[in-house]
């Protein structure tokens, strides 16, 4: 991902972001509208604290993790063939931005918020209804399979064109979480990509999210390292429709 691409930040931080653009913090706004917003940068890890590799994520497969606060949900794939290079997408307030493509060697490995933008549907414990069905699975929420789908209201979301919508009542697609991929393979959560419902979804879960981060902590973002799990480990049922 080549964020410079992105950046249109004063003089006065021009040098940080050449030396460490991971640490700016604020929204930036592109000349032709790229929405783009750096956070932590943090490494992704296994079940046991070990660096997760690129080269270990099983095809197809769907791993969960919480970025870039402390009770927002990401899905990461390995999808089965490259995703499309700059794929132009618009935000419900008309805001146009574009993605880039797919990271890793061969342009398959993405991460998008787990957020229903619809619904605020999202993977839960208990169950998830917010899945990535395989290019062999079916769903209803779409005429093949290779796609996000939330069940609740059977919207579905491309991951090879950014998360762009292709069914259901959804308007705009799912923020892409961008990553880096370092010389020893280790993936880093670094920025997201697109609008996010974050703060609806705290207000709409606040309760929930009070009961099992306390007060204020599941606004907290996620600082030098976020577990990573498959979704069927992460939680008791998936739902598929």
């Amino acid at each position: 991902m080549e964020r410079r691409n992105f950046l249109k930040v004063s003089a006065t931080s021009a040098l940080a972001v050449a030396v460490a653009p991971s640490l700016i913090t604020q929204e930036l706004r592109a000349e032709d509208g790229a929405l783009f917003k750096t956070y932590e940068k943090v490494q992704l890890k296994d079940t046991e604290g070990n660096p997760l590799k690129a080269s270990t994520l099983v095809k197809e497969e769907a791993y969960v993790f919480n970025y870039p606060h402390a009770a927002t949900p990401a899905l990461l794939v390995d999808l089965a063939t490259a995703t499309k290079k700059d794929v132009k997408l618009t935000a419900d307030d008309g805001t146009e931005y574009i993605y880039k493509g797919g990271h890793g060697a061969n342009s398959t490995i993405v991460a998008y918020s787990a957020i229903c933008p619809h619904s605020l549907t999202h993977p839960q414990k208990s169950m998830s209804m917010f899945n990535y069905v395989d290019e062999k699975g079916k769903t209803m929420s779409y005429s093949k399979g290779g796609v996000m789908v939330c069940t609740s209201h059977l919207s579905a979301f491309e991951p090879k064109e950014g998360g762009k919508v292709v069914g259901g009542p959804a308007t705009q697609a799912v923020p892409a979480i961008i990553l880096e991929i370092d010389k020893d393979d280790n993936i880093w959560a670094v920025a997201v990509l697109g609008p996010d419902k974050f703060q609806d979804f705290f207000a709409a879960f606040k309760q929930d999210h009070k009961a099992e981060y306390g007060r204020k902590g599941a606004k907290k973002l996620v600082k030098e390292s976020a577990k990573v799990q498959k979704l069927k480990d992460f939680t008791a049922q998936m739902i598929i429709a």
